[in-house]
Parts: structure tokens; sequence; C-alpha cells
């Protein structure tokens, strides 16, 4: 019998699933509070009087301040981590719920949702360098596992708004930052074992040896692919998440409680969706599931705007579960091309996401005040074309 056993894996490369797990619970509580804010928009417009085009730049302010912002919180703390950074950004979404609870003015409306949008942006990167610090050898998991709890908020928010916001107005969106002061409470756990565990992994990480890397021609050209893809994805999603409650009131007659729930429907199916992205990338290869995930959805995307509305509601669910696996095996690609930067990838490509969501949604809703909301539904159903340039990225296994 031989003497020699197999050798544990270094503490730095182990999985530490409860800190993971955390701080999914608290993308989801962030997630969950900022889908309050488009789940609203029938409510606030038809209160605050609100055209399409004033709906569009509530949704750039709100997701355009977190896009400017993160790539330079997240650029900053690769340099300076600060392990209670966290708490400090979940503050600043608590004070945009209670001032959007009390907004009776379209300029007061812009100041809450930029609060909001500021949260955001502290949030993202720290947490998702936070999950990749904690994932040890299973990155495309905890990004996944990340993920999927902030979906799994972006869901739950509609069908929240239609059960809490609906029946007693504007002002119950103050009781949501009781969500807020709960993830505060965990993230001041979070923000101690980064401050102790979390730094000695990123010295172990920044200390352990690299192979050449890719040349910078490679790397620009696959950040660029990786942005068009982004691209695609989330002014396709941001459609969804704004003007989907639209969509079916117009098109189908639904109620607003109805669409809600439809959206709602969608949304988790996006959750689903992520849930599966990661650990499929591990396993098989990023590029093949960014590049199944957004061009697959193609046929699907173009078929919607021509069913009816059980259809379009089972279709589009379908839509987001296929694209959203995307999302986590572009971030971890990215930052597999760059390993020395996880916080500013992570806080680059959560700003891609928000702001080109939101420049989508400004410009959507100006589309939908000159046509209708069901020919952009018919627009953008080609977007998910984007993803066949997903064939010029290379491959990042090792």
């Amino acid at each position: 019998m031989s003497d020699q056993t197999t050798p544990a894996a270094p503490a730095h490369d182990t999985t530490v699933l409860p800190i993971i797990a955390a701080v999914a619970l608290c993308h989801m509580l962030n997630d969950l509070m900022q889908s309050v804010i488009p789940a609203i928009y029938p409510l606030l417009k038809g209160e605050l009087a609100l055209s399409f085009g004033q709906i569009g730049l509530v949704t750039f302010v709100f997701q355009g301040t977190a896009s400017v912002l993160q790539p330079v919180v997240g650029l900053y703390t690769d340099r300076r981590p600060l392990p209670f950074s966290l708490v400090f950004g979940m503050g600043l979404t608590l004070s945009g719920l209670v001032v959007l609870a009390h907004a009776h003015s379209f300029p007061m409306l812009l100041v809450a949702v930029a609060l909001v949008g500021c949260g955001s942006s502290v949030f993202h990167p720290d947490s998702s360098r936070i999950a990749r610090l904690a994932a040890g050898r299973r990155p495309g998991f905890a990004q996944s596992f990340f993920q999927v709890g902030g979906n799994a908020g972006s869901a739950l928010g509609p069908l929240l708004a239609a059960f809490i916001v609906v029946p007693f107005g504007q002002i119950s969106v103050q009781w949501f930052a009781l969500v807020a002061l709960a993830g505060m409470a965990v993230l001041f756990g979070v923000g101690r074992w980064y401050g102790s565990e979390g730094r000695a992994r990123m010295t172990a990480a920044r200390n352990r040896p690299r192979g050449p890397g890719f040349p910078r021609p490679v790397v620009r050209r696959a950040l660029l692919v990786l942005i068009a893809l982004t691209f695609s994805k989330f002014v396709y999603m941001g459609a969804y998440s704004s003007y989907f409650t639209f969509y079916l009131i117009e098109h189908f007659g639904l109620s607003v409680a109805g669409a809600q729930i439809s959206l709602f429907l969608f949304l988790a199916a996006v959750a689903f969706g992520t849930i599966i992205g990661g650990p499929i990338g591990d396993r098989i290869g990023r590029k093949r599931v960014i590049w199944v995930s957004i061009l697959g959805v193609a046929p699907i995307a173009l078929l919607i705007p021509h069913v009816g509305l059980a259809a379009t509601v089972a279709l589009s669910a379908l839509a987001g579960l296929i694209l959203a696996s995307a999302f986590p095996a572009i971030v971890v690609f990215a930052q597999d091309l760059m390993p020395e930067k996880v916080g500013m990838v992570a806080g680059l490509f959560f700003g891609l996401a928000f702001g080109m969501g939101a420049l989508g949604a400004a410009a959507i809703g100006m589309i939908a005040d000159a046509t209708s909301i069901t020919y952009v539904f018919g627009l953008i159903s080609v977007l998910p074309l984007i993803g066949g340039l997903a064939v010029f990225l290379p491959d990042v296994r090792r």
C-alpha cells in the first residue's frame, strides 16, 4: 500500500460558500429594491403625468449613474480595498428609496433614482470581487451564484410592487428601506471577512505564478467583442425590464397587475438561466456558453412579436432563460483575460450592463413616443443576432 496521499488544496483555493451565499443574498436584496423602480413606472406615469420619453430619462439617470461610477469604484478598490464600502453603498440605496417614496415632482424623482444608482455603483464591483475571492477554483459557479441572487431580486421586485406599491401607492416604497437595513447588517459581517481573509486571498492571488497571458491586441479585440455582446444582451433585456408591462397592456389589453406578474415570470426565468451559465462555463468553456446563449436566442426573439399572449409570455421567459446564461460567462471570461484587475473588470461590465440598458431604454422610450411600443418590440428582436461575433473570442481555458 502506498503512503502517498493527495495533497489538500491550498487554503486560498478553497470555496467559502457562506461568503458567496451572503453576497448573493445581498445582491438579491439590492436588485429587489432597484427593480421596484421600473416595476412602478405605470404608477409613476399616471401620478406624475410622465411621457415615455421621461420614463426613458428616469431609466437613463438611474442606470447611467451606476454605469459611469462602477468601473471607477472597481479600479479604486482594486488598489485600495475598502472592507465596509458595501455597507455604505446599501445605505445610499436606502436613502434613494425614502426620497422616491416622497417624490412628487420629476426632478425629485431623478434625484431619488440617482441615489439608488450610486448605491448600485458601489455594491456591484466590490461584491463581485468578494465572490471571486471566495470562489477558490470555482469562479464560474461563484459568479453564477452571485448573479442569480441579483436576478432573483429583480424578479421579486415587480411581484412585490404588484402586491404592495400598486394597492397602497407611491408612499409604500419607503417600506423597502427595511430591506436595505437587513442588507447592511449582512454586509457588515461580509466586510469583516473581507478585511481579514479576503485581503490575504488577494495577496496570494497577486503572488501566484502566471503564464505569459494573452497579447494586448488579442485582449483588446476580445474586450470589444464582449462589449458588443453585452450591448446586445442588455439593450434587449432593458427593453423588457422597462417596457414589457406597457407592451402587454397596449398590445393585449392586459391589466397592470397581470402585466407585472408576466414580468415576474420573465425575470424568474432570467434568474434560472443565470444559475446554469457559470457552472456550465467552468466545465465546457465560457466561449461556448456565450456563443450559444446569445446567438441561440435569436430565432425565439424574432418569433415573439408575431404570436399571441400566452405564447408571448412563454417565449419571452424562454428567451430570458437562454440569454441570461451569458453574463456570468462574460464577466469571468473578461476576468480571465485580465486577472490582475478583477474589480475593475467587474465594474466595467456591470457598468456597461447598466449604461447600455439605460441608453437603450432612453432611445426605446423616444422611439415608442414617435411610433408605438408594439413597433419597438419588433425592432429589438434582431439584437441577439449580434451573438455571432462570439466566434472572434480566444479560448481562455487553462
